[in-house]
């Protein structure tokens, strides 16, 4: 049943969100979000990075490179309204996710939950007596922890830091390795560098008590102890009148996009393109927080293969004992609200304070439900109208703009090649021309 927002909570279901100048949509976040002035102005400039910044950032700088900055609206995740900044150059991504959102919320919106935010630092022992190796560390495991969290007290502190050592024994081409996974409680940081180092300083100690060598250092991105969830029910309701215009019926729609779903099950090449879907929204929250949407790429697809011994969806859709389509995700988010870009990018930082989370636990439940929320929209969009109408709508703009298109024209230009399902440069430039005689 969809819930009530109470009177002194803001609501992320903007209206017409997408048809209001830059000015309104700035005046709409800047109230949800309590932007100040300042804020404001540097998401007016379409270029806060200067140069001193960006160089401290990488290397050889010579610019920035930028990426088009949206807010996808009406997410109700936990009982709680947001307003999800995505950075994104492809079209239709931020309007599919607002609108799974706005058929989530029909019911309840989304549920949302992550693991604490444990990381693994691997470090790999080349040793005689792998036997007798493994032996002495786990005799000696409370003092290399304790070795290990002296790298980092603050973590410590802030109630962080190692808490276990698992021993793995693998086999290469010629010789038997031994890997110990060093578990780290990052608090709200991502960790890598929190967990290299700890890697590190353990290292020698390890080598002095088994009179062994040490080789790799660094952490996994992986995170299989770091993951969330999030689960949204679609009802056949909602659906049906999401697709009033195509007169289809509720329960059928439910049916076509779990026949969708049950194809990524059962195949690899579509359940690449799946679980693609779902990092469109994943990655644009990523980025827009100034996040290693490389990490989690990474992790994300190693965890499709790990978790079930062979690549697979990223998210499984059922119906319910009311007929009713049932969406779920998890997948591991090593994120962080403390550090790195995060905090030396002053869009990112503006970009988490729109997204107001507290912590790196309800940030991850936060982008699993976009991640749901995009796959929903392109397995709708897939069983029904098919994936090109909406994303060619959009990206008949742009079409607009290269032929030559300003101001009212572009619309206008991009809404007559919709229409005649002929979206090219050539045709715009041809409409274009008939518009100015």
């Amino acid at each position: 049943m969809k819930e009530k927002i109470g009177k002194d909570e803001k609501s992320s279901e903007l209206s017409g969100f997408y048809s209001k100048s830059l000015e309104e949509r700035l005046e709409l976040v800047k109230e949800f979000s309590g932007l100040s002035e300042e804020e404001l102005g540097q998401l007016k400039e379409f270029g806060a990075l200067d140069f001193d910044s960006a160089n401290r950032m990488a290397e050889n700088v010579i610019g920035t490179m930028q990426l088009p900055l949206g807010i996808a609206t009406n997410f109700r995740i936990n009982g709680k309204d947001y307003l999800i900044p995505m950075a994104i150059e492809e079209p239709s991504v931020i309007a599919a996710a607002s609108n799974a959102a706005k058929i989530a919320r029909k019911a309840f919106g989304f549920k949302a939950e992550a693991t604490e935010p444990i990381m693994i630092g691997q470090i790999q022992l080349i040793a005689k007596d792998l036997k007798k190796a493994r032996k002495e560390i786990n005799a000696r495991k409370k003092e290399l922890l304790e070795r290990a969290n002296q790298a980092d007290i603050a973590l410590v502190k802030a109630g962080g830091g190692a808490r276990d050592l698992i021993l793995r024994e693998l086999k290469g081409k010629k010789e038997k390795f031994l890997v110990l996974h060093l578990l780290v409680d990052v608090r709200d940081a991502m960790g890598a560098n929190t967990v290299n180092t700890m890697c590190e300083k353990i290292a020698p100690k390890i080598e002095e008590i088994t009179g062994g060598k040490v080789r790799l250092k660094i952490i996994s991105n992986l995170a299989v102890y770091r993951t969330a969830k999030a689960k949204a029910v679609f009802t056949k309701k909602a659906l049906e009148e999401s697709f009033r215009e195509f007169k289809v019926k509720g329960k059928e729609i439910v049916k076509s996009i779990i026949q969708a779903f049950e194809l990524a099950e059962i195949d690899e090449f579509r359940a690449c393109t799946h679980n693609k879907g779902i990092m469109n929204g994943v990655d644009a929250v990523t980025i827009a927080t100034g996040n290693d949407w490389r990490a989690i790429e990474a992790g994300a697809h190693a965890f499709a293969c790990w978790k079930n011994k062979s690549y697979k969806p990223l998210t499984k859709f059922y119906e319910d004992g009311k007929g009713d389509l049932v969406g779920e995700i998890e997948l591991p988010l090593a994120l962080g609200l403390i550090g790195g870009t995060t905090k030396s990018n002053p869009i990112a930082r503006i970009a988490v304070k729109i997204l107001g989370v507290k912590n790196t636990r309800e940030f991850a439940g936060v982008i699993a439900s976009v991640g749901l929320a995009n796959n929903f929209a392109a397995l709708r969009a897939l069983a029904t109208e098919g994936i090109q109408r909406g994303h060619m709508k959009l990206h008949a703009k742009n079409i607009a703009v290269m032929a030559g298109a300003i101001g009212v024209q572009i619309e206008s230009i991009a809404e007559q090649m919709t229409k005649e399902k002929n979206i090219s440069a050539e045709r715009a430039k041809q409409i274009l021309k008939e518009m100015n005689i």
